[in-house]
């Protein structure tokens, strides 16, 4: 492709770019294709000869694009947000357009200053204690990794680093029953086992329960295995449930226990002074991930990932080829020694472009605005007596369920699952769903960038009205 072709798709592309953000909110938000649908559209074989930029074009409109559910409509309930906007999209054109390898700082010195500066302006705007420093990750799962690795090796004093596992006694890792999976994925990645993983019961409202991990600590010490770090959350996945952090962290302490935090959608809303209760225990922190690529307008992938003691990250992950020995080795932060990926994108610029463009001041007014929202809609089901909300309303998910009179239990939970997937066949709205103490419960996220409280009312209205078609 020559320059001047490049420059014609480029605005081509651009155009269409913008297109798709003005009528996104048109596109069915859910795919209806079939498995296999669209693998079946594309050849078998390579193409032996070049083909021109506008056949790929014609291709990604007429076989890829039905096959998208679209997370920018906003009418996109489900799951968590994976935003992004216009300031993010535009910086990640630049990042792919330069290309660069930011893995130390001599391969890009700028990417590796900007990610510093960034990480400091994170820290200062959700309320982290000035020790802290981060690096930015590419998911909240691969920074939870780097949490248990550190941990693993800290409680081990680096033996299993050097040495392996086979000495090092039966680590213990302790979470809710309300976690992330990405817990127990990385309880397998980094060998401390599945069945090391200890998940804690909760209490009503889906927080960790203090007093059972104070049990079930005590109990494996009296087993002389060695607890190695707990696992807080602040929003869980089901529920958005906040663990109290203060009364894990003082357990924490007092057994010498690294404490990591996962607040990957939640964490957005310590941005709020009203929300910083959600913090409050942070002298207690070790390690801490939350997801700007979730609920701060900032695209796919960007994970902020801070460590009270980055001697111990770097400890555990840095090794030094010669090829990679550099002069200026110990006077700049090379992130690759950060966690596990030795290749790492110039990510830091998105945030660059997202905090300036929108401002502090402006990011507080959007989630406001998105907190608001799942307020009033908790406020709209909670007036229909053939509905019922399940768990608190602590952010922007609402959890909920539809109750006729007349139906047992489990009719109801195949009722909600039917309700669910016809609304979603619909195209109309995404909800997804989770299953409290038995119950089959239907999620609805109000955190898309660009959701009013006027797509949310429509969305209840068809629930509504879907449900009860269902019931009659």
């Amino acid at each position: 492709m020559t320059p001047d072709e490049f420059r014609k798709h480029a605005h081509e592309l651009v155009e269409w770019m913008a297109g798709y953000m003005e009528n996104v909110e048109n596109y069915p938000v859910k795919s209806s294709v079939v498995p296999g649908e669209i693998f079946r559209k594309i050849p078998d074989n390579p193409p032996a000869h070049s083909e021109p930029f506008n056949s790929l074009m014609k291709d990604f409109n007429e076989i890829i694009m039905p096959g998208i559910s679209h997370w920018q409509n906003p009418n996109f309930f489900a799951y968590f947000p994976a935003n992004t906007s216009p300031p993010s999209i535009l910086s990640e054109m630049l990042i792919a357009t330069l290309g660069s390898q930011c893995m130390i700082w001599e391969t890009s010195p700028a990417a590796a200053e900007l990610e510093e500066k960034m990480m400091i302006w994170l820290r200062k705007m959700i309320g982290l204690p000035s020790g802290f420093e981060g690096a930015i990750q590419d998911t909240a799962s691969t920074a939870t990794l780097a949490a248990l690795l550190t941990a693993r090796e800290k409680a081990s004093n680096f033996l299993i680093n050097n040495e392996g596992a086979e000495h090092a006694g039966t680590l213990k890792v302790y979470c809710s029953d309300q976690t992330h999976s990405s817990v127990e994925k990385a309880v397998k990645i980094c060998g401390i086992g599945r069945e090391n993983l200890v998940k804690i019961s909760v209490k009503e409202d889906f927080s960790m329960d203090p007093e059972k991990l104070k049990e079930a600590i005590i109990n494996d010490k009296k087993r002389r295995h060695i607890p190695c770090c707990v696992v807080a959350t602040i929003g869980t996945t089901g529920t958005t449930a906040v663990d109290p952090l203060r009364a894990i962290g003082e357990i924490c302490r007092e057994n010498d226990i690294w404490l990591h935090v996962d607040a990957a959608m939640a964490g957005t809303a310590l941005i709020l002074p009203e929300f910083q209760w959600m913090l409050d225990g942070r002298e207690y922190i070790d390690s801490f991930v939350f997801n700007p690529h979730k609920w701060m307008f900032t695209n796919f992938d960007c994970t902020a990932y801070f460590v009270k003691d980055a001697g111990a990250l770097i400890k555990t992950f840095e090794v030094l080829p010669e090829y990679l020995k550099t002069r200026t080795r110990g006077k700049v932060n090379d992130y690759r020694d950060w966690g596990v990926p030795l290749g790492r994108r110039f990510r830091g610029l998105k945030l660059w472009s997202v905090i300036r463009s929108y401002g502090t001041e402006g990011l507080r007014d959007k989630i406001r605005y998105h907190i608001r929202i799942a307020g009033q809609l908790s406020k709209m089901i909670s007036k229909e007596t053939d509905f019922e909300i399940l768990a608190p309303v602590i952010v922007s998910l609402v959890c909920f369920r539809y109750i006729p009179a007349g139906y047992n239990e489990d009719q109801i939970n195949a009722l909600n699952e039917k309700l669910n997937h016809q609304l979603n066949d619909s195209g109309k709205l995404y909800l997804s769903h989770t299953v409290l103490n038995g119950k089959y419960t239907l999620r609805m996220v109000t955190a898309q960038t660009n959701v009013t409280l006027e797509h949310v009312e429509k969305a209840w209205e068809l629930i509504k009205k879907t449900a009860r078609s269902l019931h009659s």
